[in-house]
């Protein structure tokens, strides 16, 4: 049974045990609501999407050229007499009598009595004294019968099952969608997450820096990757650095997201009064996480709703990194997706790597395919987590696991590729 973070205790954690603890913190997806299919990419569905109609809907022409019924034992000797020229999105209603052809082009319905398409390619055409189109097939030995033909129902069947609940509507399937004629569907309504910054030493940036002063990197970052994992962002901005302001922040927060994200300021510190903040708020679990970089990590619930709250370390790679170990997932749960896991691949180290047993190493590496198909894997140099240029280099993080001290040239390491706009 998964322990909630209240009950977990000072020990330290493994990433896994803490991983299931935050997805805990939610009780499954937010409410559904339907939603036009023009604004459903990034959306997840809510139920599952049955097909109302046949895809295709009738049995068509895969490419231009003849249809008709295919005897090769009874070919007619003066060749096929074409009646008719079927167009896309139009239909011959009358069956193809013995000997008869149709011409046809890609997508047209098959003629009732064809079950054959000969493309343009294959065919002689030729005139006969009466004024009739005769047509016959070159090399009729090449030709099987129910080529070139695409069977209704053959993508999906009328009353099947197109995409299951959970599923994240992409391209692909955005286009399955519309062609099942659906112009709108039920999906889990967009986590909304609100995110804010805290410090004296935190400018906004466009401003002028002083000397102390360093810019608000942390949350552009994670309000960037809320977007990607399905979230919608509510910007609380920079919460000046005292006990009340935080505590309104956090306040009007817990009315109106279903999740809040901070980064630094949650340890223990005399400067830290998002701390104190939070625990008038609600209550607060803190975490020791065998994991780096990603310490000091919190969470914790705000308000009336419970409304989850994770504090997230306050250096640029950290908070990072355990946005996608921890937040990630618990954003997935909310939409009600299956993959409450990072992604993950397995890759060949192309030189030795340092990491120390006992814990969870994420370094930021960079992978490619090899000539012979496997996945090649190294580091991309330096690894602190104050580095945020290192997470600009890298297409994965490499994942080295608590049980190894290093990892060897040659051998085999998981990593979690990295999203990136194309």
């Amino acid at each position: 049974m998964t322990l909630s973070c209240f009950e977990l205790g000072e020990r330290m954690l493994a990433v896994e045990e803490a991983r299931e603890a935050v997805v805990a913190l939610v009780s499954g997806p937010l409410p559904a609501e339907r939603v036009a299919l023009a604004s459903l990419r990034g959306r997840v569905l809510a139920e599952p999407l049955m097909a109302l109609i046949d895809v295709p809907q009738n049995t068509n022409a895969a490419m231009d050229g003849v249809a008709l019924a295919w005897r090769p034992e009874a070919l007619p000797s003066s060749g096929f007499r074409r009646v008719a020229e079927v167009l896309a999105g139009h239909s011959l209603e009358r069956p193809l009598a013995p000997g008869e052809c149709a011409g046809i082009t890609t997508g047209a319905p098959l003629p009732p009595g064809a079950d054959t398409v000969i493309m343009r390619e294959q065919l002689s055409v030729d005139t006969d004294i009466d004024g009739e189109v005769r047509v016959r097939v070159e090399l009729p030995d090449r030709v099987r019968r129910g080529q070139n033909v695409r069977q209704a129902g053959e993508d999906i069947p009328r009353g099947a099952q197109a995409l299951a609940a959970g599923t994240r509507v992409g391209a692909a399937e955005l286009g399955l969608i519309a062609s099942l004629g659906f112009g709108e569907a039920r999906v889990v309504r967009r986590p909304r997450v609100a995110v804010f910054s805290t410090g004296d030493e935190v400018m906004a940036p466009g401003e002028a820096l002083p000397s102390a002063g360093i810019f608000d990197a942390n949350r552009f970052a994670l309000m960037a990757l809320v977007e990607e994992h399905g979230g919608e962002v509510l910007d609380l901005g920079i919460l000046p650095d005292t006990r009340d302001a935080i505590a309104d922040g956090l306040s009007r927060a817990a009315r109106d997201a279903d999740l809040v994200l901070s980064s630094g300021g949650v340890s223990v510190g005399d400067a830290d009064h998002t701390r104190a903040a939070l625990l008038e708020q609600g209550e607060l679990g803190f975490w020791k996480i065998a994991i780096r970089p990603g310490r000091p990590l919190a969470c914790g619930r705000l308000g009336p709703r419970g409304v989850p709250f994770l504090g997230l370390p306050g250096n640029p790679v950290a908070s990072m990194v355990t946005f996608l170990q921890f937040a990630a997932p618990l954003l997935a749960r909310l939409q009600g997706r299956d993959d409450a896991c990072p992604p993950r691949l397995m890759a060949v180290a192309e030189q030795s790597l340092r990491s120390r047993e006992g814990r969870v190493d994420y370094l930021r590496g960079h992978y490619a395919s090899a000539s012979d198909g496997r996945l090649m894997v190294s580091d991309i140099g330096a690894q602190g987590s104050g580095i945020l240029s290192s997470m600009v280099r890298a297409n994965c993080l490499i994942e080295i696991d608590e049980a190894r001290g290093s990892v060897a040239a040659g051998e085999s390491v998981t990593i979690q590729p990295l999203f990136r706009l194309p």
